[in-house]
């Protein structure tokens, strides 16, 4: 009987494993996803949404919606490295946590110690060099750089909860339909990236909230997934939750030359979930970024040291995050971004 207790746990972790890694994968955009995804599992669909459920209840799930490019919606963006003292630090986190088109902020050992992404409306009052230079201002950074980016090479979160996921990955280019954002989209959108609930039919109240069909609500998002405006719909995990403790984000000084090539070799390893090419200033010289995720800072260290041994560079920093303030999705097509800057514009 313990014997059984045993297999019975182990199977169930393994499952979670599974499901965890199929879920940031490949999620179904169907009726019944969780059915779906039981049978490609061979198990039942009662058991995957007790296993997400669970992990839920967890947080070890963030978000399971749409993930949309903030460019193909006409938004504008960047990373942005802030310098500010120590001492007020939970003062200028307050202020820029409350924009809400910033999604990510954490504090990394640098002088450039708050990095968070800002993303702005095409309809913004401000745009969004004002809106750094203002955020700027509120916060009394002593400096700060703008790191838009100039050539994206992956993005693309996929926690290994399995560990048997290949090292490396191929990265295949996508060929994108052109496609006109109507008002049907952005109504879409509007609900899709949302938290979905983890029910049988978890898109039945959208569908009727909008009044469409599943088949035109799933071709909705099959057209906006073809023309890149959606990369995907897939769960989100807490890293740290999910057994990631060690996150770098590896920043690179390579010769502009070979920038490209650079890049696309450092995309292929599956640890590496975000590479850009951004530009480099005087006061910084790295232009080539990767996010590195491990379960421990020496496993997430020995990535890094195995990409060292491939790639030409000049220098590299391993920037480690101390804590995390924020990390929310970007909400599209809503008026909060305007509000904000309609109520924060006279502080600057």
């Amino acid at each position: 009987m313990v014997w059984y207790d045993g297999f019975v746990i182990t199977k169930r972790v393994f499952m979670r494993e599974k499901v965890l890694y199929e879920i940031q994968k490949n999620f179904p955009l169907t009726k019944r996803p969780f059915r779906d995804i039981a049978t490609n599992l061979n198990c039942s669909e009662d058991e995957i949404i007790d296993i997400l459920q669970e992990e839920k209840r967890k947080g070890i799930i963030r978000q399971i919606s749409a993930i949309f490019d903030t460019k193909k919606l006409g938004y504008k963006s960047s990373l942005v490295a802030f310098k500010i003292d120590k001492s007020d630090i939970d003062q200028a986190v307050s202020i820029l946590n409350s924009h809400p088109g910033i999604s990510h902020n954490y504090e990394r050992n640098h002088d450039f110690n708050i990095w968070f992404t800002l993303a702005v409306p095409q309809d913004s009052m401000l745009g969004l060099d004002n809106t750094i230079k203002l955020l700027s201002e509120l916060t009394g950074a002593k400096e700060y750089i703008a790191l838009p980016t100039l050539k994206l090479f992956k993005i693309a979160v996929k926690l290994d909860t399995t560990g048997k996921v290949s090292k490396k990955e191929s990265i295949k280019k996508r060929v994108f339909k052109d496609i006109q954002i109507e008002d049907i989209h952005k109504k879409v959108i509007k609900y899709a990236q949302n938290d979905i609930e983890i029910t049988k039919e978890p898109f039945e109240k959208i569908i009727k909230e909008i009044g469409i069909t599943y088949d035109e609500f799933f071709k909705i998002l099959q057209d906006l997934k073809d023309s890149g405006a959606m990369r995907r719909f897939a769960a989100i995990l807490n890293h740290r939750k999910a057994g990631f403790n060690a996150n770098a984000m590896v920043v690179w000084d390579i010769d502009e030359d070979i920038a490209v090539e650079v890049g696309q070799k450092i995309a292929k390893y599956s640890a590496v979930s975000h590479c850009y090419l951004r530009p480099k200033y005087d006061n910084w010289p790295y232009n080539i970024f990767s996010m590195v995720h491990g379960k421990t800072k020496e496993q997430t260290d020995a990535i890094v040291k195995e990409i060292e041994s491939e790639i030409k560079y000049n220098e590299n920093q391993y920037l480690y995050s101390s804590r995390e303030f924020k990390k929310v999705r970007v909400k599209y097509y809503t008026e909060d971004m305007l509000e904000w800057e309609k109520k924060m514009v006279n502080k600057g």
